[in-house]
């Protein structure tokens, strides 16, 4: 409209003009020739207008983020920061290795992470802009606590963008966000799909599980809070099959899922609480085992007379990740490890794996899978470091168990591999299960004749002398492989002793 107004305005000037200066015939054709061109002139100015219309590019990707801004981006990220561990892990299960140029401070997982540049959101924004990213990923937090930091990015021309699932329904859509952001969308459908199937499985396995046990958990030690009932950690308890205890409890504040609950509240049902769960972590830290045992009244609770006190890192049951499902099934192992840790699935005779070993003994003892925080990484390592098996990768299904093994000393391994398909002799069975326990040096030594050819000769005698293994023929045959079911009737062997 604006280009034809001015262009009729201009036109009625000039003819104006013309008829003061112009007579006859020779006006009137003036004026015609200079009425067309003002027609055409239009013509095209609409069509002109129309065309830019119809060719302003719209954004590839395109949806509200959590702080209420409009993401608009034409192609999905290639140079991503993460300030946020979630973020990051979730980055990573979606195959983001590559694109991922910088990760928060204290990010912990995948052992990846310890290959990547670290940012903080506390420090000079400067040191983000310098590299140049396309995507920064934020969470509410971020831009509550450090909104300058923020705005110096959104200043400088980067997509910062916040996401945060407040509630566990809200956790597919968030991860949908994430594939789209990146270009993962089928990525992130996959494992969306396997994360599903993975809770059913194990709310199946619990469902029926009677009488369910009563669970109090621990979300901080500061006036001994829990967590509400719409929390990720609760429903974790639920779908292991436990009954939240302190399902009555309120939040502190609006918008948060930490809830008060407080010492009293909690004795009034000592005699009740089957099982105490403290949840570990930077963010959120309940007490340990023995902080919560030796509090003032707390030996009242069934859970600590009955030594059924445990601890898990809060990454697995607070955190937004595809590790919940992990999360899940711990919880469950802690609630009813008689099922869950049931070693039945190996009584078979066949050849017994290093990674069938690492699975057994971790389920033996009823171990907590290990969770490294950055703190872990800042240490300085003789041995393996989690996370950096060259022949055991994130993604083998027994990579906790394995990692856990080796880390608690049950199963030896080199560094850098573990040869997860090489089959166990007798010598390293005998290893593992005096790890297992704590053997003591009986007297009359039985005669080996064998001994020469055994490495760890002491470990194999004191085994043999607690009758955990049987000499064959006066031989203790250290190179023979052994099979699952006798390795799980050695370590049955164990809860005889005395």
């Amino acid at each position: 409209m604006g280009m034809s107004y001015l262009l009729v305005v201009l036109c009625i000037e000039a003819c104006q003009n013309l008829h003061v200066v112009m007579e006859g015939k020779m006006k009137k054709k003036l004026f015609v020739i200079l009425l067309s061109i003002l027609i055409l002139l239009i013509g095209c100015s609409d069509q002109e207008v129309k065309v830019s219309k119809e060719t302003e590019p719209t954004a590839n990707i395109q949806f509200e983020d959590d702080l209420g801004n409009m993401i608009k981006m034409d192609a999905p990220a290639k140079k991503i920061i993460s300030l946020y561990s979630a973020h990051t892990e979730n980055l990573f299960s979606l195959g983001l290795d590559e694109e991922i140029i910088g990760v928060g401070k204290s990010d912990a997982y995948p052992a990846m992470v310890t290959t990547k540049e670290r940012f903080d959101y506390r420090s000079d924004p400067e040191k983000v802009i310098a590299v140049d990213p396309d995507l920064v990923l934020i969470r509410p937090f971020i831009k509550k606590s450090r909104p300058e930091f923020v705005e110096a990015l959104e200043n400088a021309g980067i997509n910062v963008v916040c996401l945060y699932p407040d509630r566990f329904e809200e956790f597919p859509e968030y991860i949908k966000k994430l594939g789209l952001l990146t270009g993962k969308e089928e990525k992130a459908e996959e494992l969306l799909k396997k994360f599903e199937e993975d809770l059913k499985d194990l709310e199946e396995m619990t469902k029926n599980i009677e009488p369910k046990v009563n669970v109090f958990f621990e979300s901080t030690e500061t006036e001994y809070r829990t967590v509400t009932t719409d929390s990720m950690a609760a429903r974790a308890i639920k779908l292991a099959g436990g009954n939240n205890i302190a399902s009555d409890a309120k939040p502190i504040r609006e918008g948060t899922s930490i809830a008060s609950y407080g010492e009293e509240r909690i004795l009034e049902k000592a005699d009740k609480i089957d099982v105490y769960v403290s949840q570990r972590g930077a963010m959120n830290a309940g007490g340990n085992i023995h902080s919560i045992s030796i509090r003032p009244g707390f030996d009242t609770i069934k859970a600590v007379k009955e030594g059924r006190v445990y601890t898990i890192n809060e990454k697995l049951v607070s955190s937004p990740t595809f590790r919940f499902s992990k999360g899940v099934k711990e919880l469950a192992r802690m609630f009813y490890p008689n099922i869950m840790d049931n070693l039945d699935e190996f009584k078979k005779d066949k050849e017994l794996t290093r990674s069938q070993l690492a699975k057994m003994s971790v389920m033996f003892k009823h171990k907590g899978i290990f969770a490294p925080t950055s703190r872990y990484y800042r240490k300085e390592h003789r041995g393996h470091v989690y996370g950096t098996f060259k022949d055991v990768t994130i993604d083998n299904k027994n990579f906790d168990y394995i990692e856990t093994a080796v880390l608690s000393s049950y199963v030896e391994s080199e560094k850098n591999n573990f040869y997860p398909d090489n089959k166990v002799t007798r010598e390293e069975l005998a290893k593992t299960l005096y790890m297992l326990t704590d053997l003591k040096d009986k007297e009359g030594t039985p005669l080996i004749k064998d001994i020469d050819k055994v490495k760890n000769a002491r470990i194999v005698e004191i085994v043999v002398e607690n009758g955990l293994m049987q000499l064959e023929e006066e031989n203790f045959n250290p190179d023979k492989i052994v099979t699952e079911k006798e390795a799980v009737e050695s370590m049955e062997k164990i809860k005889n002793l005395k």
